[in-house]
């Protein structure tokens, strides 16, 4: 039997190993590995549902980067490229899915993943047998399938060009984002002018820079509510001059402050 916990990424060299089994749905979970783990770029005929129990999954789909956060998980289609980066001390299930003739999505999307599905999700892991299929386990999986077809989609996505200078860009922003810095500085960076640079943005990212620099601060700002981080910590870590700023622009863009959003959707204080 295959091992299906802890060392899961460090054991299995095969990233297509799920299309070998031929369970509709497959589940595997990743707990308590002490360091971050990552995997290489790749695709699957199944799709895959990465869910978050406790820690962060960062995942690169294609030409965009999703950040997980618990109580959601993000949908890979089948055959879509990807790699997804797990925090230290992350507790992560993998649903590896045969979305044939199934409602789900047909592009990358987060979901927010009910309490019961969660946990039929971890039932179905304590239950499944990785080597054959059972009726019981079958009629666990239609209930979880018809589940996941009903979940609330949402958009939690980074757009990372494949365009040289615009990925530069893009992960120059991702890892410093509480720099201020214009348009028209980051245009003197690269040899061209402000007005170039904003063009080539609109061409590949149909957002204005400004647009794609908040669409970046409301990932890391929900990932960051997720893990419970205190306002104040976010609105620095995220450059802005004061907790009040911050907290304008996250209502503006959501429609609700920090608080509210962190308290109805993760029942946080």
């Amino acid at each position: 039997m295959r091992n299906t916990d802890k060392t899961i990424f460090e054991s299995l060299t095969d990233l297509c190993f799920a299309d070998h089994y031929p369970h509709r749905v497959l589940v595997l979970r990743s707990q308590s590995v002490p360091h971050s783990e990552e995997t290489p770029w790749h695709h699957h005929q199944k799709g895959q549902l990465v869910l978050p129990l406790t820690g962060v999954v960062t995942s690169f789909i294609d030409d965009k980067m999703w950040l997980v956060p618990p109580r959601c998980a993000v949908w890979i289609p089948s055959n879509v490229m990807h790699r997804n980066q797990i925090s230290p001390h992350a507790d992560v299930c993998m649903l590896f899915v045969d979305s044939t003739d199934l409602a789900l999505p047909e592009i990358a999307c987060t979901l927010t993943i009910t309490p019961f599905v969660r946990e039929l999700i971890l039932h179905l892991h304590t239950q499944q047998d990785y080597e054959k299929t059972d009726p019981a386990t079958d009629r666990l999986v239609d209930v979880l399938l018809d589940q996941l077809i009903q979940l609330e989609r949402e958009e939690f996505d980074f757009p990372i060009p494949d365009e040289p200078t615009l990925n530069r860009l893009a992960l120059e922003l991702i890892a410093r984002p509480n720099e201020k810095r214009t348009l028209g500085e980051w245009a003197s960076d690269f040899a061209m002018s402000e007005r170039t640079l904003a063009r080539m943005i609109k061409r590949h990212v149909q957002l204005t820079f400004g647009q794609w620099r908040s669409q970046l601060h409301i990932v890391l700002a929900l990932q960051k509510l997720a893990i419970n981080l205190p306002i104040q910590t976010i609105s620095e870590e995220l450059g802005y001059d004061s907790v009040s700023a911050f907290i304008t622009f996250f209502k503006k863009a959501l429609g609700k402050s920090p608080r509210q959003y962190r308290i109805e959707r993760w029942g946080k204080e």
